[in-house]
């Protein structure tokens, strides 16, 4: 091999590896890394500040892999850079059980920070980690101590770019000023289908600019003191989020497949390989060569180490003269709740009705005051979804520590956004937006629940029952869907205190949380105590049969129907029948119980069962079992006031109970 540069050899050292691994699994995307391997080399050997050695110290900067189908650059930089993830995991590229899957994973490969794919999120997210670090800093800096002093770095590409999420979350930051979050754009002007000018010919840097970011443009790829000076441009600017448009080559090196759709999403084929190989003068043989040059300039651990330790003894100082913050700091990034936080949730007194949408506003704001990181704001919808935080500020640039964020209408990005936030650590993030429109970041809920995020997701006008806006705000499948989503857990309270006990398992579960919530008011059930216990495990006996019988049918409901329930058991009762109502305000929380408690509440013996959802039916029938109906509604909606529209599609105590009574009949001719 000829001399070179120890920079040119590493910029092809990361060419090869990501050749010569997506050939061997003959299966990957090797044209991004190889074009964009020069961008990537000058952030991560002279801008990045990590620490290989421990990848979750809190103040080193962040990288996002938008572009995750790039995920051998990142493998790459991550074993070149130090990470425990040696060469045999670089040569199991996209096989079962490795630490390199086909596209970065938060928790199977140490130094991801997230996980990427589905383009234009992990731009989304990076947004939300460039609010927590600001959010930080704001709030525990003080002079002379930048504890929290960091930035959020990615590389973008032209998919991401064409994604409305991007383009919602661009808005959003440049509106903000996130003078913290650079971004360079891998502008190679392919796609899978061909040149991205068969869908994508805007000015994507006039674009930019006119969100308010700044803008750098470097015409030649390969030109690292080019990217570097534009890359130290962009670190000094505080006021504006930045994007460097990098123009480059995809599969750079490849004599048939440079520039070419044919690299995007193929291996290059073995004669392409030792072709390209030829060209770059590097070795055919053998494969996943890396010289040990590049791996002493690239190793950051030492580097990493030193920055970490000056960052400690900042941080000693610090807490010597800032005992309180420092604690709280400590907690906030450990994921620490504070003592007493869950004592102050309110209690609601039975007898009255309140909306679990406004009895969530009430949690949240009495949770305000111990939990210091909560942090979130709504589509812009703070007033129907009750999410604003009482005499805290607004996010913003002006007031970088404000706790209530005004994330417009933009709930795709929104969900992304919140992602970031809970990702980046240190803060307990949320978002709210109407349940129908939770169909709009569905993406961000998938992610959220796939990465295991510790966020809340507050959906309100959760039924039928919001009324006059009809079928296109009315959600009916939305709570099979979202129960259909593993690492999920959906909350549908009937009250106000089961409200604020399901709030109580979100914030202590740390875990995504979906809450459904109602628009209109619903009765405070009683005694107060023995619903917030029973919300808490998820399902529970709201309301036995009179007089201590054995139930002769069960009443399965939550939300807004739980209340119709007690009103058909009620009904029942006067006809001599015997009726159990359960409130099952979480299934996965109820899963989760032992066999016996779930026996105890849904009794295997007692086969009448009816459950009541004013939703999808979908799923329902595990519970119901064989002999049970499920009463839901497997249709849209209709525009008139909702006391109508439940009456209209017969959720009514009598039609409740009428459906309970043959139910009775009909399982009893059927055991004989």
């Amino acid at each position: 091999m000829a001399s070179r540069s120890v920079d040119e050899l590493g910029v092809n050292t990361i060419r090869a590896l990501a050749m010569d691994a997506v050939q061997q699994a003959n299966s990957g995307h090797p044209g991004a890394p190889m074009g964009a391997a020069p961008m990537a080399h000058a952030l991560w050997t002279r801008f990045f500040r990590h620490n290989p050695g421990n990848p979750e110290w809190p103040d080193r900067d962040r990288f996002v892999l938008s572009a995750g189908h790039a995920s051998m650059l990142l493998y790459a930089l991550l074993h070149l850079t130090g990470y425990d993830l040696p060469l045999t995991e670089i040569e199991r590229f996209r096989q079962w059980e490795s630490r390199t899957p086909g596209h970065p994973e938060r928790h199977d490969t140490p130094g991801v920070e997230l996980t990427t794919g589905p383009l234009g999120a992990g731009f989304a997210m990076g947004v939300g980690m460039a609010i927590a670090e600001r959010f930080l800093a704001a709030r525990y800096n003080r002079p002379g101590f930048p504890v929290v002093d960091h930035r959020v770095y990615g590389i973008v590409s032209d998919g991401d770019l064409m994604e409305g999420v991007a383009s919602e979350a661009a808005s959003l930051a440049g509106t903000l000023g996130l003078g913290r979050l650079i971004y360079l754009y891998d502008d190679n002007g392919i796609s899978i289908e061909g040149d991205t000018d068969l869908a994508f010919r805007e000015d994507v840097a006039a674009r930019f600019r006119a969100y308010g970011w700044d803008v750098e443009e470097v015409p030649d790829g390969t030109d690292l003191e080019a990217i570097a000076e534009a890359l130290a441009r962009a670190r000094d600017e505080e006021d504006r989020p930045s994007l460097i448009v990098v123009s480059t080559t995809i599969a750079h090196g490849s004599p048939n497949k440079a520039g070419t759709a044919s690299a995007h999403g193929a291996p290059l084929g073995v004669e392409e390989v030792r072709l390209s190989k030829r060209a770059l003068g590097w070795p055919e043989e053998p494969a996943f060569h890396v010289p040990e040059a590049v791996r002493a300039e690239m190793g950051a651990r030492d580097r990493g180490r030193k920055q970490e330790a000056e960052w400690r003894a900042l941080f000693e100082e610090y807490q010597s003269q800032h005992p309180e913050l420092a604690a709280e700091l400590r907690a906030s990034l450990a994921g620490t709740l504070p003592g007493g936080w869950a004592e102050a949730i309110p209690s609601f007194e039975p007898g009255g009705s309140l909306a679990t949408r406004a009895a969530s506003g009430r949690v949240l704001n009495a949770m305000a005051g111990l939990l210091p990181t909560l942090v979130g704001g709504s589509a812009d919808l703070a007033p129907s979804n009750n999410t604003y935080l009482e005499g805290y500020d607004d996010q913003g640039a002006e007031l970088p520590g404000g706790r209530n964020l005004r994330f417009g209408v933009r709930e795709h990005a929104m969900g992304n956004v919140v992602n970031g936030m809970a990702l980046h650590g240190g803060v307990l993030p949320y978002a709210g937006t109407f349940l129908i429109f939770s169909d709009y970041m569905r993406p961000a809920l998938r992610l959220a629940a796939l990465q295991r995020v510790h966020a809340a997701f507050i959906f309100t006008h959760d039924s039928i029952g919001l009324g006059e806006d009809g079928p296109t705000h009315q959600p009916i499948e939305q709570l099979a869907s979202l129960r259909a989503m593993p690492g999920l857990t959906v909350y549908r309270p009937a009250d106000a205190n089961e409200t604020a006990a399901c709030w109580r398992l979100a914030i202590a579960r740390r875990e995504p949380a979906a809450l459904a919530l109602s628009r209109q008011a619903l009765p405070v059930l009683g005694p107060q105590e023995h619903v917030r216990a029973g919300a808490a495990r998820g399902g529970y006996v709201l309301a036995d049969a009179p007089g201590d019988r054995p139930p002769e049918v069960l009443l399965i409901a939550t939300g807004s129907e739980v209340s119709l329930a007690c009103a058909a058991r009620d009904l029942l009762a006067a006809r001599g029948i015997g009726a159990r109502v359960v409130s099952m305000p979480s299934w996965e929380v109820f899963d989760e119980q032992p066999a016996g408690y779930r026996e105890q509440v849904i009794p295997p013996a007692v086969g009448a069962r009816l459950s009541i959802e004013a939703a999808a039916t979908m799923g329902w029938h595990r519970y119901v079992g064989d002999r049970g109906e499920v009463m839901g509604l497997d249709r849209f909606g209709a525009s008139a006031p909702g006391p109508v529209l439940f009456e209209r599609f017969g959720f009514t105590a009598e039609e409740v109970a009428h459906r309970a009574a043959r139910l009775i009949e009909r399982d009893n001719r059927t055991t004989g």
